[in-house]
């Protein structure tokens, strides 16, 4: 338990017992009971208590029916009318939410059911703590984009979670529902992004939607998230291309199938591409070439066109007339991958984000980090990553 849970009126007085009123009377009588006696038909217990403040929005909101009762649904609902997710016992004696509350936020439960035969209503409300401390997200890939088989899900975070137990808080709120469930398993890239990929790569035709259940999770002392997040997006064709330095090659994959081998030239020795299963990031039709964002201010500052990005540290493929007698037969590049203006401008229109770019036999490897680099580790480092310590299951998607 992280310190500083508030004491609040739901936990100084647990539950509110309610009598159920069956229409416009409360029920009861002598007899009237299932039982007999003089008590009524039907109470439902529900926590937290009526008129509770400062509840801690990871407090689960639970209904109980007693005396014979019997619920049939209970809403729990703010006053937009969003309502939380729960799930009503199998016998109708017990409804608990599923995920967190939203922070400083005034909800009203409802419960309904029968008892004797009789219909039956009960309310109650609550409001959950303003946070000291807000958490919030932003995911990739975009809503609605097809993406490559390589692509992983990005949680980005808009502050730091620095412990185990936070950081266990925010996975157990991630739901990844998939078309074609697989497994997969989140990763901790820093304290402040989360990334998941699948043990192999997607499916080709994978429909995902990743659910951030992120209201309500205790991520650090005084730290709370504060929206849900829902993302759906596709995965295209099985993409591959394989470029190999000491052929000056790059031969691309459709499914398995070669549909097109390109003459390259890679990085010039001292200035090495690096080796290692990449992904395709983001494409620019047109941008300039400034060896300032590498450091080297006035080396070079060149225009290019078809550019698709492989590291964050500035490595794309690119259309390169200059470097037209060297492809094929020498590296003589500052890093980047160069080819012809026409194979520029097919792989360029042939490629979605997240198709996999693997580089082979340069001297430089691959820095887990440097950009999305999901597949610069095996499957088992990557599952270390997880504060929870374990792949996971997708969901299937409804």
């Amino acid at each position: 338990m992280l310190k500083g849970r508030p004491v609040t009126a739901s936990t100084a007085m647990t539950c509110a017992v309610v009598v159920l009123a069956a229409g416009c009377s409360s029920g009861g009588g002598k007899g009237g009971g299932p039982g007999g006696g003089d008590g009524p038909a039907g109470t439902v217990a529900i926590s937290p208590a009526n008129g509770a403040r400062e509840v801690a929005p990871d407090q689960p909101v639970t209904v109980k029916a007693e005396k014979g009762g019997r619920l049939t649904a209970v809403t729990v609902a703010d006053a937009r009318g969003r309502e939380a997710e729960g799930r009503l016992a199998g016998d109708g004696l017990s409804w608990r939410t599923t995920w967190g509350l939203r922070p400083a936020t005034t909800y009203t439960v409802t419960a309904r059911g029968t008892a004797g035969g009789k219909p039956l209503t009960s309310s109650s409300t609550f409001t959950t703590l303003a946070p000291a401390r807000k958490l919030e997200s932003g995911m990739a890939p975009l809503e609605g984009e097809r993406v490559g088989v390589g692509m992983p899900i990005q949680l980005l975070l808009t502050r730091p979670v620095t412990t185990r137990q936070g950081k266990a808080a925010v996975e157990r709120a991630l739901e990844v529902r998939m078309s074609k469930p697989v497994e997969g398993a989140w990763h901790w890239i820093s304290d402040k992004e989360l990334d998941f990929r699948p043990r192999d790569y997607w499916p080709v035709g994978q429909k995902v939607q990743v659910v951030a259940h992120l209201a309500g999770v205790r991520a650090g002392e005084g730290l709370w998230g504060v929206k849900d997040r829902v993302l759906n997006f596709t995965v295209g064709p099985r993409h591959v291309t394989t470029i190999d330095a000491g052929s000056y090659r790059a031969t691309v994959t459709d499914g398995g199938r070669t549909v097109r081998t390109m003459k390259v030239s890679l990085g010039k020795p001292g200035d090495d591409s690096y080796t290692g299963v990449m992904i395709a990031q983001e494409k620019r039709a047109a941008m300039v070439m400034d060896s300032a964002t590498t450091g080297n201010p006035g080396e070079y500052r060149t225009p290019t066109k078809w550019n698709v990005r492989m590291t964050y540290s500035g490595t794309f493929i690119h259309s390169a007339p200059w470097s037209a007698g060297s492809q094929g037969n020498a590296n003589v590049s500052h890093g980047c991958v160069n080819a012809s203006p026409s194979d520029a401008k097919w792989f360029y229109d042939f490629t979605n984000r997240g198709d996999i770019i693997e580089v082979k036999g340069t001297t430089r490897k691959l820095r887990f980090g440097n950009g999305p680099t999901p597949w610069a580790k095996s499957w088992e480092d990557w599952v270390k990553g997880s504060a929870l310590g374990k792949p996971v299951q997708g969901v299937t998607l409804g």
